[in-house]
């Protein structure tokens, strides 16, 4: 099958603004046919993330050439051999990590830590193994953690899919593969934050505004959001933030802990992938508090931590991948809250866009001045 894609062939290098470098190329590549366990997807929305403007910009490194994007919806069209619990016609919601349901962290409920999920992943191809990409001289691309979402058609692992109703309009479904249940999968698994707890959110975009959701959800009685965008700060107070403090003032700090708090907060929240931001949010955190990032920073990053911290006050800093989310479960979960009203995640989408935009849409992503964009197909 012939579709149109968005194809990154270099990390980093790329001069701004990406609408004059175009670090995306719009190109017709070539699908395989799915194998055993393996569909393919018509995409109808795909979200861009600041996890895919880390990949075009060298802060994520992947392989290339490589068909980008890891947010996405959309119907399935055609089924490989021995596909089972999902038709042609279903609608999906793709998940950024495979789950192969049998490794001893899918067995155990810890789907985000999926083993030979992460192992394909990290080699750019399908939980099989394959690689089912080509453009028209026949060199092989590598899969976008097993989605490729940025393209009008893609090959995927059912491990990778979730059923949805088809009730959800694409452009909603598509923000839960990624900033919903990241975001509020942080709070209600990772922090675990229960009713009446103060919660702190640094970094607000997709990811961090979908956090206060979950946080405003789960009966979080302060909700503080910190940037160092201002703009940004208004938008939190929008999503449900009680509370906005910009983090890079020098009494920052001093604010939330006496001013807005008695001593810090009870769990606290990172999505900036920055140091210093990590670092506010945990010493923001009071004792016997709960410190997370689900941020993904530069791999050569490193936090400066004073382990007498940890143990004299006794704090937890915890890691979040996939929001701690088991997909499957999850995704038709947090979506229920959504049709309920108790996560309005359409205030996400700043920007509606076509395929051949992209790159204007990075641009503006890496400007600052947009929280979700959705490419939407025909």
């Amino acid at each position: 099958m012939k579709t149109k894609a968005a194809v990154l062939h270099q990390i980093g290098g790329h001069t701004r603004p990406y609408t004059d470098s175009k670090p995306l190329k719009i190109e017709e590549v070539e699908l395989g046919k799915p194998g055993r366990d393996e569909v393919i997807v018509q995409i109808k929305a795909a979200g861009l993330c600041h996890s895919d403007l880390s990949v075009i910009d060298g802060n994520r490194p992947r392989q290339t050439p490589m068909v980008l994007g890891h947010e996405a919806a959309g119907v399935i069209v055609e089924l490989g051999e021995g596909v089972k619990n999902f038709e042609v016609g279903d609608h999906v919601v793709f998940a950024f990590l495979p789950s192969c349901g049998h490794c001893e962290y899918c067995t155990s409920g810890r789907a985000a830590l999926c083993n030979p999920g992460a192992a394909a992943n990290n080699a750019g191809e399908l939980l099989n193994g394959d690689r089912k990409i080509k453009n028209k001289e026949g060199e092989t691309y590598y899969h976008h953690l097993g989605v490729s979402g940025f393209a009008e058609y893609s090959i995927a692992s059912i491990y990778s899919l979730v059923k949805i109703d088809k009730s959800y309009p694409f452009e909603i479904a598509a923000l839960f593969g990624c900033a919903v249940m990241t975001g509020v999968g942080a709070v209600v698994h990772t922090a675990n934050v229960h009713a009446g707890e103060s919660v702190l959110v640094v970094g607000l975009g997709g990811v961090g505004l979908s956090a206060i959701l979950g946080a405003r959800a789960a009966g979080a009685s302060k909700i503080i959001a910190a940037d160092v965008n201002d703009s940004k700060l208004q938008v939190a107070k929008d999503f449900g933030a009680t509370h906005v403090i910009n983090s890079k003032n020098d009494s920052a700090l001093n604010e939330l802990k006496q001013e807005i708090t008695t001593s810090g907060v009870d769990k606290s929240v990172e999505f900036a992938g920055a140091m210093p931001a990590l670092d506010f949010a945990f010493n923001a955190t009071k004792k016997g508090g709960t410190t997370v990032t689900g941020a993904l920073p530069h791999p050569d990053a490193r936090l400066s931590l004073n382990p007498l911290l940890l143990v004299g006050q006794e704090k937890t800093l915890k890691g979040c991948y996939l929001g701690s989310c088991v997909p499957k479960i999850d995704i038709p979960n947090f979506l229920e809250l959504y049709k309920n009203g108790q996560l309005p995640v359409d205030k996400l989408i700043t920007h509606r866009l076509k395929l051949e935009d992209i790159n204007e849409g990075f641009e503006r992503l890496a400007q600052g001045d947009a929280i979700r964009q959705v490419i939407l197909f025909d």
